[in-house]
């Protein structure tokens, strides 16, 4: 693309080059993506999970595919804070530097997030400070000291893991919500409210899926999420809800498989769009849904894709 391409988005004073970005638990720390596709020719990607100690997640198999989508039950392996800091935060520090990279973060009490972001900082001063451009908070995770509820379905914790974080670093905070919350858009608020800078929705639905030879689930974990085209409508109603809470940039994810797809996102009040089941279904895919995105930007007269944002016309309410 060239510096008139219609596609350049900013966000939090970030600049994407286009709106397209992996999301969480696609790209790995980047590195892994090396010959596999074309990172700069996405906006960005963010990492997967990052906890303060290495996780090795659930039993395999950890990813079954069905006619509508696709199930994980990975169980946020990572190696952990200690490593991250180590293996791949100098390796995200001088490579993939036209694309942003946002290190998505997990805990499982409020003080493991500002925690990892604050381990994270350390590192990234100096030779490191291109390594992270931005911090996204994965609230779906369940809170162990407050009897497994999640961080986003509890305002209160909801609030201090944000505030938290917030102390700890000057980048943008992206805070992902799950689509089961009962109110999105006041959980979208308290985020905002606390110091997010930007919100993304959704993360995965819990599901399940059988093995109808065997008697058994599909995956080893047993339940797991669901990902793919089946939640594309529900992902789109959620940033739509959320547009209407909160002024924030948002990254609409789910279920997103063409230019088309990230249109519906767009229009829905998205200024960013994740691609997670597509890519790993086909590393090509990413690149492909860029050029139909700016393919239909040129065809409709669309001259900069940041006037698109949030403006779906509502029907009229009898």
């Amino acid at each position: 693309m060239t510096a008139e391409s219609p596609l350049r988005s900013v966000v939090s004073n970030l600049i994407f080059e286009n709106p397209i970005v992996l999301a969480a638990g696609t790209a790995g720390y980047g590195e892994e993506l090396a010959g596999v596709m074309r990172v700069e020719a996405l906006g960005g990607f963010v990492t997967k999970a990052v906890s303060l100690a290495p996780r090795h997640g659930n039993p395999a198999p950890r990813v079954a595919e069905f006619e509508g989508g696709m199930m994980n039950a990975v169980g946020l392996a990572n190696p952990g804070l200690a490593a991250v800091r180590r293996d791949q935060i100098p390796w995200l520090a001088t490579h993939l530097l036209a694309s942003r990279k946002i290190v998505n973060v997990v805990g499982f009490t409020v003080d493991e997030y500002p925690a990892v972001v604050a381990g994270l900082e350390e590192e990234l001063d100096g030779a490191n400070a291109a390594a992270v451009d931005a911090f996204e908070l994965n609230v779906s995770c369940p809170n162990t000291k407050a009897g497994g509820m999640e961080f986003g379905a509890d305002p209160q914790a909801l609030r201090a893991v944000v505030e938290g974080a917030r102390r700890e670093t000057r980048r943008p905070l992206f805070v992902k919500l799950s689509p089961v919350l009962p109110n999105i858009g006041e959980a979208a608020r308290i985020a905002a409210d606390a110091g997010a800078d930007a919100i993304s929705v959704v993360n995965t639905i819990p599901g399940l899926v059988i093995d109808v030879e065997r008697r058994r689930p599909a995956l080893g974990f047993g339940t797991g999420g669901v990902s793919g085209p089946a939640i594309l409508p529900v992902g789109v109603l959620a940033t739509w809800k959320v547009r209407q809470a909160v002024t924030l940039p948002i990254v609409g994810l789910g279920g997103v498989r063409s230019g088309t797809d990230a249109v519906q996102y767009i229009l829905a009040g998205a200024s960013l769009v994740g691609v997670g089941t597509a890519a790993m279904r086909d590393p090509r895919a990413p690149e492909r849904i860029v050029r139909e995105l700016e393919d239909w930007c040129r065809h409709h007269g669309v001259r900069d894709i940041q006037t698109l944002s949030g403006s779906l016309e509502w029907p009229a309410q009898a």
